[in-house]
């Protein structure tokens, strides 16, 4: 396992992207000891990002049609983007536009997320079928593939099942998480949103399950805005359709099939992914380390973007 040495943020050690957001140093650790990500709180501002907004389907979709994401130049490595339940592919805007300097971005919505389709029927392994279309139509099967939570397992699966995949990021993944810890997210998630008379009382309402700990309010509120949708009967609600959480989950591949280079990156303070079972994690699949980000919890791109930034980096661009 490795951890990132703890830093805080000060004039002078930490560099910035070409977006100006703040990038942390990647000191080597000592032989033996691992490397932690510490730093202060991270201060997300909303800039304007190069970015191209595409809906999309295919035969395999059975007409249901999907929203992605593009940033940076299409002749570029090419690296999507998953998010969790419940999200949708704003929740990588911060990250995107300092990604797109290396690699051509794209971030995909799954059906009953964000602007995506939110079909009637529901069918287990449908966000599978999601991914495997958005390659097909952006013509490259071996993607890398980055994935928090739920997206983590969406790309897991297709990595063990296609040797093509390049790279693998799983961000905070719920792997041996415990039993109770994990019927609390899919009974909240799967709840039914309310709705609300006005976009700002929706907008104020918005709450990240499990609670965000170090997200600044700008980026707290920047995902909320685009979290929110207006119903035809003029009331304000959420962006995704809690149904699906009561689905059940198809079974974890065999990591041994994964051949990947991958990298798992868990918040220490996260409440899905616990110590050990990140460490098994890792030991199970055939090419990964591990990395942990201090004082961060589930949401851990949220949470310490820098130092997510800066683990991504790291192991993404030598696999361009």
């Amino acid at each position: 396992m490795r951890r990132i040495g703890a830093e805080r943020l000060r004039n002078g050690r930490f560099g910035r992207s070409a977006e100006g957001f703040p990038i942390a140093p990647e000191p080597a650790p000592p032989p033996g000891r691992p490397r932690v990500v510490g730093g202060s709180r991270a201060q997300y501002v909303p800039r304007p990002v190069t970015e191209k907004s595409q809906r999309f389907t295919a035969p395999s979709l059975d007409g249901v049609s999907l929203r992605a994401i593009h940033w940076g130049d299409p002749g570029r490595a090419p690296l999507v983007l998953l998010h969790g339940g419940g999200a949708n592919a704003h929740w990588w805007d911060h990250l995107a536009p300092d990604l797109a300097r290396h690699f051509r971005v794209v971030a995909l919505e799954f059906r009953g997320h964000g602007a995506s389709d939110h079909p009637e029927s529901l069918k287990v392994g449908a966000f599978s079928d999601d991914l495997d279309a958005l390659l097909e139509h952006i013509g490259v099967p071996d993607a890398i593939l980055v994935g928090h939570s739920m997206g983590g397992h969406i790309a897991l699966e297709r990595a063990a099942r296609a040797r093509s995949c390049r790279g693998l990021v799983l961000i905070d993944v719920a792997w041996g998480t415990p039993p109770r810890a994990r019927r609390v997210m899919r009974r909240v998630l799967a709840r039914r949103p309310r709705t609300y008379a006005t976009r700002a009382e929706a907008v104020r309402r918005f709450a990240f399950v499990p609670p965000l700990l170090r997200a600044s309010d700008a980026l707290r509120d920047a995902i909320a805005q685009h979290s929110v949708c207006e119903s035809p009967e003029g009331r304000f609600g959420y962006r995704f359709d809690p149904r699906w959480f009561g689905l059940p989950s198809r079974p974890a591949p065999p990591l041994s099939d994964v051949r990947c280079p991958t990298l798992i990156v868990r918040g220490t303070e996260s409440p899905v992914l616990m110590p050990d079972s990140a460490r098994a994690l890792a030991a199970g699949l055939p090419n990964a380390r591990l990395v942990e980000i201090e004082g961060a919890g589930h949401h851990v791109h949220l949470d310490r973007p820098e130092a997510v930034l800066a683990a991504l980096r790291e192991f993404l661009v030598p696999l361009r």
